[in-house]
């Protein structure tokens, strides 16, 4: 292992480490035992129903965003693996989706494209959540408020313009060219080849049926992983206004696994859900239950699905995870 790898993983554990004993000191431990062994059975299988559910609709996007140059099935079983991938220090989930797609005959260039495009989605996706979370909440300043919906506003309107360059790709083109004559040095940068790479992952979002699709899919897979945040409220019996505790909890949720630096997010991801709980008005030892709650549904199901996707494709942690893989992907 090189010594920055070996830096990285140091440094997520310690991340990790400190936000959990800082949430930790913020309600009695007792406290927060018993909410967790309040928590109704029946609620928590939905609320893993419903992770599930984000997985599968995530495969169908991506299987969607490919082409269907593989099956349903294949699609679901690598964005598992890419979950559970993803919960390991140095976060090589896309680098293995990427390889295993490419052992099912994808070139490594089209899959890690789409790859791209789906964060571009997600990224949208995110923006206009947090627009909304913001128009929501009773105490945000009016100023702030506008400044959400035009964030909102502005993140569609880059996505439509991509769009339309992907439509126009000699537009996207000429305009590169005049910004590289304007500013010499990115000539040093491959914007080029980025630039007809991103548009080509962009190309099947061009035909209006498969945009309406991976809209449909993107809506779905946000709205379960919503379903699943709610039905934990109702889990541990948590009385608040749900769906700013669910849009706001999915916001902060997702800027915190967006942190290079942890272990599988523990510690950022409580975090972000204690800080949901003392804007909505739950009591912390609440907030940091449902927090551990959720993020233990989660990791259980990448963990499961993650693991049957292994065996599945044929594929072992060390060919999926490995230095050879992330070599390979790194080159792409």
């Amino acid at each position: 292992m090189s010594a920055r790898r070996l830096v990285f993983i140091i440094a997520s554990v310690v991340v990790s480490a400190v936000s959990l004993y800082l949430i930790l000191r913020a309600a009695p431990l007792s406290d927060v035992i018993e909410r967790l062994g309040s928590a109704d059975p029946i609620y928590l299988l939905l609320a893993l129903l419903a992770v599930v559910m984000s997985l599968f609709t995530r495969a169908i996007r991506w299987w969607i965003l490919l082409n269907r140059r593989i099956t349903l099935m294949e699609s679901f079983h690598m964005i598992n693996v890419m979950f559970l991938g993803n919960q390991l220090p140095l976060r090589l989930g896309e680098v293995a989706r990427g390889v295993l797609a490419t052992r099912r005959g994808v070139p490594l260039v089209i899959s890690g494209t789409s790859i791209v495009v789906e964060r571009l989605i997600d990224v949208l996706t995110l923006a206009l959540v947090i627009a909304a979370t913001v128009s929501m909440m009773p105490t945000a300043p009016a100023e702030l408020r506008d400044k959400g919906l035009l964030f909102g506003a502005l993140s569609l309107c880059g996505f439509l313009t991509l769009l339309f360059f992907a439509h126009a790709p000699a537009a996207a083109q000429n305009l590169l060219n005049k910004l590289l004559s304007a500013f010499p040095p990115l000539r040093r940068l491959p914007l080029k080849m980025m630039l007809e790479h991103l548009l080509d992952g962009l190309q099947p979002l061009t035909d209006i049926r498969t945009l309406l699709s991976t809209a449909f899919w993107t809506a779905l897979a946000w709205a379960a992983a919503l379903t699943a945040f709610f039905v934990l409220h109702l889990a541990l019996g948590i009385k608040v206004n749900y769906l700013l505790s669910a849009l706001l909890g999915i916001t902060l949720t997702s800027l915190s696994i967006a942190m290079p630096v942890s272990i599988a997010a523990l510690g950022p991801f409580e975090v972000a859900i204690l800080a949901t709980g003392q804007t909505v008005g739950m009591s912390d030892h609440e907030a940091i239950a449902l927090g551990l709650l959720l993020h233990g549904v989660n990791l259980i199901t990448y963990a499961i699905f993650g693991t049957i996707g292994l065996l599945a494709l044929g594929a072992s942690p060390a060919m999926a995870f490995g230095a050879n893989s992330e070599t390979s992907t790194e080159d792409a």
